[in-house]
């Protein structure tokens, strides 16, 4: 059941993204490289699930939900640039700078994240203070008070991290901030609740979390062939992670625990919340 929801939601933001009306020349070619490299869509897909948790039609919101997708693909061309993580490969393909160029990757970059912004912009049947406020929700998460400033801390003061607290402050900035601007967003342009929104948010700042632990574990254990990129790079580049400060038997045990609390934020919603509940199985499973 699980699998087959996950596939309807995926199958809606796949289908949006192709029908996105690329032109025929380099930053175009560039973009759709990166669009289609493949990935979980895990952000478009937390996006319309939140939408029908709170009663609202997903189909009314892929435009929205793809947004979330391009700002990601965005930071993941980035990260990938010589400059950050320097990494060669991503998803199994070559990183975006290895098959353009660096000055074609940032620009690149640059278009995804304002194409991002046109398409949560559009009109929309929706009253306009929720539309705007999804707007700032998603420009918060994405910036220096977001997903960028927990890149830079992670960049910057990795190597000063001795504590598990630490190490969450960065992550939920990096990882978690887009992941619950998703979460809260759906549940906006859904028509959710003050309350619902609350309840989601939490859910969602636990699976933040577990899916960068899970990824710090996978850097360690993970096949290099699923992965779709070298393991054990966070070693290679000095960089202190969860099992570097737990060890991985315990950043195992905190994964189960923050997926447990994960589960239990979303309690309220009854047995609407199998889907998500899954969600959380499935990212502290994963093997990519």
């Amino acid at each position: 059941m699980f699998k087959k929801q996950y596939n309807y939601y995926l199958n809606l933001v796949e289908e949006y993204l192709k029908s996105i009306p690329f032109e025929e020349d380099l930053i175009c070619s560039s973009m759709k490289y990166s669009l289609n490299g493949g990935g979980k869509r895990l952000r478009p897909v937390l996006a319309l699930a939140c939408v029908e948790l709170v009663g609202g039609e997903p189909t009314d919101f892929v435009r929205e939900a793809v947004a979330l997708e391009l700002i990601h693909t965005y930071s993941l061309i980035h990260d990938d640039l010589p400059s950050m993580d320097n990494a060669d490969y991503r998803r199994g393909q070559l990183a975006n700078h290895k098959m353009f160029g660096e000055a074609i990757a940032v620009l690149t970059g640059d278009a995804l994240l304002t194409m991002a912004f046109e398409f949560l912009s559009q009109p929309l049947s929706i009253p306009a203070e929720r539309q705007l406020w999804v707007i700032r929700e998603v420009a918060l998460a994405a910036g220096h008070k977001g997903m960028v400033g927990g890149q830079v801390l992670d960049t910057f003061n990795n190597r000063e991290i001795n504590t598990v607290t630490e190490i969450d402050g960065i992550h939920n900035l990096k990882t978690g901030a887009l992941l619950v601007a998703a979460a809260r967003s759906g549940a906006i342009l859904g028509g959710g609740t003050a309350k619902e929104i609350e309840k989601i948010t939490r859910y969602a700042t636990d699976i933040g979390l577990a899916f960068q632990i899970r990824d710090d574990i996978l850097d360690i254990i993970g096949d290099s062939a699923i992965l779709g990129k070298p393991n054990r790079s966070d070693e290679k580049l000095n960089k202190k992670t969860y099992p570097y400060l737990l060890g991985l038997e315990g950043a195992n045990s905190r994964l189960q625990e923050i997926i447990t609390s994960a589960k239990e934020a979303i309690q309220v919603f009854g047995a609407k919340a199998a889907f998500l509940e899954s969600l959380a199985d499935f990212i502290a499973e994963r093997k990519n």
